[in-house]
């Protein structure tokens, strides 16, 4: 076995005890086969893992006793990986897409930036609207805002706009959210 440095973060033990880091005086064991054998000491369980050619797993280190299973260390962690990997890969992340206006934006551009806006709702994503002004647009807030109230009404089938438009500096932003199933 190789040698932890000296100056190495003292190793977490992560995971079920098994085997002699078991240290309750009794356990309730379930046997290889999942009979429940009853309440036995750890030693007389290990003796029984031993002759099973498999390891004594705590499974529930809370209960009272602890209750240990005679099983494969091994296969265990490696099904409860694959349980793991599962979970994530069913796990839907959120992202936020930008799309960006000008207040003048024409006709034909704010047709294509909405087309961009509602593929997102489609994929589950927010969608951030930021409306930005350059030098004397700062004076036409309001046609900014027009924009972006033409913005709510066109996306309210698709969505429903989560934080109306507000000012952060020179850009007007709005969040829009799915709608809810």
């Amino acid at each position: 076995m190789a040698r932890r440095p000296h100056n190495a973060p003292p190793q977490r033990d992560t995971g079920p005890r098994v085997n002699e880091r078991i240290t309750s005086k009794e356990i309730r064991l379930i046997g290889a086969d999942g009979e429940n054998v009853g309440v036995v000491t750890p030693a007389r369980a290990m003796d029984m893992a031993d002759e099973a050619g498999l390891d004594l797993v705590e499974i529930s280190p809370n209960a009272n006793p602890p209750v240990c299973k005679i099983m494969d260390f091994g296969k265990f962690k490696y099904e409860q990986q694959k349980r793991e990997s599962e979970a994530r890969k069913k796990q839907k992340t959120i992202e936020v897409k930008e799309v960006k206006f000008r207040p003048n934006t024409d006709t034909h551009d704010y047709d294509v930036k909405m087309r961009n806006v509602f593929k997102f709702l489609e994929n589950g994503d927010k969608v951030k609207i930021s409306l930005r002004f350059r030098g004397r647009e700062m004076a036409h807030l309001n046609l900014g805002r027009e924009l972006l109230e033409r913005v709510a009404e066109d996306v309210k089938d698709h969505g429903k706009v989560e934080s109306m438009p507000r000012m952060e500096g020179r850009q007007m932003i709005m969040m829009i959210g799915q709608l809810p199933k």
